[in-house]
């Protein structure tokens, strides 16, 4: 028999605490560090997140599309709320607000896995780069990315909206010192515009850590020295650089095809 739904608690006022809460998450890119939640606005990452097993710590609802919404949101969630739909689109982050959102709680910090192949990201500015970058590296089999300090926020708003729900299938850790990353026990490749192998001439290996660098600046002179490999990207077109998150996907899709070349 289906599960009927637990009857949602009702939110009909600006000054709630979780609405406040929302408002935070929504539009403070480094709120879920001191709140320890993270706020998915919209069914897409709603979805994303219930398909990895994922259980909401609350399930929010706008008024008019609680009667319509799948019963099952509401019952993979601790608690359900439903809010009425101009408070729930004041506090949103979109420019067509959604109307629903999960609370999750943030992931707990974790230690690097030394073998698993790894996407290092060093100080990386736009959110958007970075969630692309995450969309790439779990698309191609990268199931840890590596964020140091100086790398913007990975379960920020605009991050998570740009990573589409790859998140939820990737160990993630941020804000982590380079001295921490001796434990990755495996090839690094740094990217660059000026020298190295071509891509497409390169045997590369894997597993492997793809180090990308600063939109303006590249990768650290530190980091770049411990690299063992240094590769660049044909473009017969001229252009001088490639933006990080469409170079990020041309090299980490050639890591993928080459690996699948050797096992078959």
């Amino acid at each position: 028999m289906p599960v009927t739904p637990p009857e949602p608690t009702r939110i009909q006022s600006r000054d709630n605490p979780l609405l406040k809460e929302l408002r935070k998450l929504a539009q403070e890119p480094g709120a879920y560090r001191k709140l320890g939640r993270v706020w998915l606005e919209g069914d897409h990452l709603c979805r994303a997140a219930l398909a990895r097993g994922l259980r909401p710590a609350v399930a929010v609802f706008s008024a008019s599309f609680w009667p319509c919404a799948p019963a099952e949101w509401a019952q993979g969630a601790a608690k359900t709320v439903v809010v009425d739909d101009a408070l729930l689109a004041a506090g949103s982050g979109l420019e067509s607000p959604a109307p629903v959102g999960f609370v999750i709680d943030l992931p707990a910090p974790a230690a690097l896995s030394p073998g698993v192949p790894t996407v290092l990201l060093d100080r990386l500015q736009d959110p958007g780069n970075v969630g692309s970058i995450l969309r790439s590296a779990a698309a191609f089999g990268f199931g840890q990315v590596v964020a140091l300090k100086g790398t913007a926020a990975l379960w920020s708003p605009k991050v998570l909206r740009a990573g589409m729900g790859a998140h939820f299938g990737l160990h993630l850790l941020e804000g982590v010192a380079p001295e921490a990353l001796d434990v990755l026990q495996m090839p690094w490749i740094a990217t660059s515009s000026h020298r190295g192998e071509w891509l497409h001439e390169a045997r590369l290996p894997m597993p492997c850590v793809w180090l990308l660098g600063h939109e303006g600046q590249g990768v650290s002179p530190a980091l770049e020295a411990r690299a063992a490999h240094h590769i660049r990207i044909a473009q017969p077109g001229g252009e001088e650089s490639l933006n990080v998150a469409a170079a990020a996907a041309i090299c980490l899709h050639a890591s993928a095809a080459g690996r699948l070349s050797a096992s078959a």
